[in-house]
């Protein structure tokens, strides 16, 4: 049998085809090479397409401001991630940073990392005003810390992922320190939902019985505006340690 014959019939197949040998998985590195995850503080066009904005480009902090202050600082912008550098800020209250926009209805998405013993959060419908002391006196919390290595006892309501001391989350899914967490907060018309690393973990309303039930009941109840605005600024706390932010986008609803 002459061996040529197959050659030549591909190569006459590939003529056919329009296509060089090589082609093909040239063609296959670029469809792999398009189904990546886009790079660190950007946008996907699905994304895009979906309304979702990014709140830290991974260059600069101009969304952000310390609470109750037109200035910035005790943060930092490093390789890409914005970091609290746990030195404290204006007051003797931390330097507690919150968007320069507020928000009603949305759903935001972070990562984050913290230091050793690390304890922090993320707050939403924040009230500014002399009156406010901190952004914990009037915003919610979606509890950060280190669940294992944080030097004392924490309460159910105390660990990642938590409605910080008002519920429990259902489980603890962190990471272990020094890896990156993925947190969610969907805030739609009263109803409160926490992710954490893709599991659901809280889940409950603000402004119903059942909720001024609980500031009632808990430390709370010496804020008497906690929990109560319908709108406000997203805050990030600086709690003396150091912890580390990327990724940060959100869509209004």
């Amino acid at each position: 049998m002459n061996r040529l014959l197959p050659l030549a019939f591909l190569a006459c197949l590939l003529w056919a085809c329009g296509q060089t040998p090589g082609e093909e998985a040239s063609r296959e590195d670029t469809a792999v090479e398009s189904s990546e995850a886009p790079s660190d503080n950007t946008l996907s066009a699905e994304e895009k397409s979906e309304g979702w904005t990014l709140l830290f480009d991974g260059q600069s902090m101009d969304q952000w401001r310390i609470f109750n202050h037109d200035t910035l600082m005790g943060w930092a912008v490093q390789s890409g991630e914005m970091v609290a550098l746990g030195e404290g800020g204006p007051d003797g209250h931390g330097a507690d940073i919150i968007t320069k926009e507020k928000y009603d209805n949305f759903d935001l998405s972070l990562e984050w990392k913290i230091s050793e013993g690390g304890n922090s959060g993320i707050f939403f419908y924040v009230v500014e005003g002399d009156q406010y002391e901190t952004v914990y006196h009037t915003g919610p919390e979606y509890q950060l810390i280190d669940d294992t290595g944080f030097p004392g006892d924490l309460a159910a309501s105390q660990h990642s992922g938590a409605n910080y001391s008002m519920h429990a989350p259902s489980s603890i899914t962190t990471k272990p320190v020094g890896e990156y967490n993925l947190s969610r907060i969907r805030v739609e018309d009263g109803h409160v939902t926490h992710w954490l690393n893709g599991k659901k973990v809280v889940e409950y309303d603000l402004w119903t019985p059942e909720w001024q039930a609980l500031i009632d009941s808990g430390k709370w109840n010496d804020y008497p505006d906690y929990g109560k605005a319908r709108s406000g600024h997203l805050a990030l706390q600086d709690h003396g340690n150091k912890i580390w932010f990327k990724n940060i986008k959100i869509k209004t609803l």
